[in-house]
């Protein structure tokens, strides 16, 4: 690696910030706000190739089953197979029992938040208090905190993955508890720029969890960690590493392309009028009072420096977009599930870089 001015040339995304925790606090910020900027843009490409007609919304659907089954599994096994300080099965659960309690209670939270003050802040029907839940309740954990973790924190990018799989099992299960309210999710028909995977409409609930646990992602995380657990990870062919790695470094670009392809449509489709109070409790919820939560929980609980590097990130975020997809199958209310994702990513411009910086000088990493 090369110094330059406090950053190195990094394998993943060309700039990697060294060093950050012992730099001047304003230094930390400008380099914080100049990647979280750099992912931004990413997306800002993927809505911009939507708009010129580059990237259709029938190619969604078949990059979106790339993505997920092949581009982010091999970024799992490369990531875990060559993480020289990931101690196996020993140490491995612990970041997914962080990633599902503190989604668990994020979307509690936001449940109970949308049914006592919800009224108040034009959330008047019980649809649009479960599309609330469901979209604050979660943070984006995906697309923007691994970029970022690879810049800032590249030693936590396998807790972060871990911690994950934790927060997908949240979403399955409590998440899918809160915006079903006992409904079955709408006929595909009646999605043709979302289709759900073949079958989710004929799974009830205890299938749909077992379809998350079963997918290709979280199979990969298990057989990654099985091969270091019995040592088999000096036995693959290097022909075969490189490339995985190859097709791990696809994994997150596509990822965010399709995010900002989806983004714009959504932007298209939001009705913004009267949004306000909705927008004003998203933000207070989600970006205010969820980082001082999992901050609080992360300075208490959180042993070793990798673990507070992932809470840091996750109370950095804004909401995840998969939600509204959930909202649509299950009959919510879209308009709300808009208006606190859209709110969330737009403040997250701002509020990402800043809580980014005062996480880091709270925990001391």
């Amino acid at each position: 690696m090369t110094p330059l001015t406090g950053i190195t040339l990094g394998s993943g995304y060309g700039l990697a910030v060294t060093d950050i925790a012992h730099a001047p606090f304003w230094m930390q910020f400008t380099q914080i706000v100049g990647s979280v900027l750099g992912v931004f843009l990413i997306i800002g490409i993927g809505a911009f190739c939507r708009s010129q007609k580059w990237l259709s919304r029938e190619a969604d659907f078949s990059l979106a089953k790339i993505t997920a089954n092949v581009l982010m599994p091999a970024l799992f096994l490369d990531r875990i197979l060559n993480d020289d300080s990931l101690d196996a099965l020993s140490t491995a659960w612990v970041p997914p029992v962080f990633g599902f309690g503190l989604t668990t209670c994020g979307l509690l939270l936001a449940w109970a938040i949308a049914r006592c003050i919800g009224p108040w802040m034009g959330l008047k029907t019980d649809a649009q208090q479960r599309a609330f839940a469901i979209c604050a309740g979660i943070a984006n954990y995906g697309y923007i905190p691994l970029p970022l973790s690879q810049i800032f924190y590249p030693s936590a990018e396998v807790e972060l993955i871990l911690h994950n799989v934790g927060v997908d099992l949240a979403l399955w299960s409590v998440g899918i508890a809160i915006i079903s309210g006992g409904n079955s999710p709408v006929h595909a028909a009646e999605q043709p720029s979302a289709p759900p995977p073949r079958g989710f409409l004929r799974l009830g609930w205890m299938g749909k969890i077992l379809r998350a646990l079963t997918s290709a992602p979280l199979i990969a995380v298990a057989i990654a960690l099985s091969i270091r657990t019995l040592g088999w990870d000096t036995l693959i062919p290097s022909s075969l590493m490189k490339s995985i790695h190859l097709l791990a470094g696809a994994s997150i670009p596509m990822g965010l392309l399709l995010s900002g392809a989806i983004i714009i449509d959504f932007l298209r489709a939001a009705q913004w009028t009267g949004a306000a109070p909705v927008i004003f409790l998203s933000i207070g919820f989600r970006q205010l009072l969820m980082p001082v939560i999992m901050l609080s929980v992360a300075g208490a609980w959180a042993i070793q420096t990798d673990m507070k590097h992932v809470l840091l990130l996750q109370a950095a975020m804004s909401s995840a977009v998969f939600p509204i997809v959930l909202t649509r199958l299950y009959h919510g209310d879209t308009a709300t599930a808009l208006r606190v994702v859209l709110s969330t990513s737009l403040a997250g411009l701002v509020l990402i870089p800043i809580w980014i910086s005062l996480g880091a000088w709270w925990l001391g990493v």
